[in-house]
């Protein structure tokens, strides 16, 4: 079978897209773990399937997978913007306003003139049975409008590790942990003892902060499945959202990942928990292909 695709990138984030508008794919786990793998593929953090709309009021229906493990998460915001470019650049809509339906979500899509994207990411959730989050047993640390957890790591080399994280999703789960030196700090060693932590029944995005001002911070991700990415969307919503929570951030701020700056904006202060996150970055076509599977 040959299939064809379109490699995209935003901020560094790298997706396989795949025009699945004009009739189903035969696509299986070992079909997208082929896509995503570095070596013996395309090479992507997620493989993003755009579809037929399944509901009025919306313009397409997409589907993330992602690109190590094959199975399908609930979102990605730097996936998102990247569908925006790919249906103009496709001519399968002629308009700066894209309206698409998720897993679990529905987004809106604008074009901006610069060239970048503003996705309406809609409120953050923090029902914690909705993260899910088990916070049984534990005292949570009270901080500005929010709070932190304790957890504990199971890291043999330094017994009694623990993080203070704040929890809530984006449409799938974080836990934001804020230190002092983003770059310095051992995302390869604490990132998969977080993002696999038992309290988190679907595992966990596990994001690490560091703030540099009210209005600027730097971020690292390690993502469930995919380990540390360049960049992460939703993570960098997660980030903000907990950061003006907590007290430290301003509601507009600008956040350096590995990939380049993501603008964050939650209006907290003026609408409340109920204000829609807006993030605006990037969104670049690499290169198109196609490939024998």
């Amino acid at each position: 079978m040959k299939l064809r695709f379109t490699k995209m990138q935003g901020a560094g984030n790298d997706f396989v897209v795949l025009d699945a508008t004009r009739g189903d794919l035969a696509l299986d786990q070992s079909i997208i773990q082929r896509l995503g793998d570095r070596r013996f593929g395309v090479g992507a953090d997620q493989i993003l399937v755009l579809e037929r709309a399944r509901t009025e009021g919306v313009d397409f229906y997409y589907r993330v997978f992602n690109g190590t493990s094959g199975g399908e998460v609930e979102h990605c915001g730097n996936g998102a913007r990247c569908i925006v470019r790919y249906v103009r650049e496709h001519g399968l809509l002629d308009r700066d306003l894209v309206r698409v339906e998720t897993m679990n979500n529905r987004l809106e899509l604008r074009l901006q003139p610069d060239g970048r994207v503003c996705v309406d990411m809609n409120a953050p959730v923090f029902e914690l049975q909705a993260v899910p989050f088990d916070a049984a047993g534990l005292l949570s640390r009270a901080q500005g409008a929010f709070e932190l957890w304790p957890l504990a790591l199971a890291m043999p080399l330094q017994p009694g590790l623990a993080v203070e994280v704040a929890v809530l999703s984006m449409g799938n789960p974080h836990a934001v942990h804020r230190v002092a030196d983003v770059q310095a700090f051992d995302v390869a060693g604490i990132g998969p003892l977080l993002e696999s932590h038992p309290r988190f029944a679907h595992r966990v995005n596990a994001g690490f902060v560091e703030v540099r001002s009210r209005r600027e911070v730097k971020l690292r991700v390690f993502e469930r499945d995919a380990g540390e990415t360049l960049a992460c969307g939703t993570g960098a919503c997660a980030a903000v959202v907990a950061g003006i929570r907590l007290g430290w951030l301003d509601t507009c701020v600008d956040v350096h990942t590995r990939g380049g700056v993501l603008t964050i904006e939650w209006p907290f202060e003026d609408q409340g928990l109920q204000a829609h996150v807006l993030m605006t970055g990037p969104a670049e076509t690499v290169f198109e292909g196609e490939i024998s599977l």
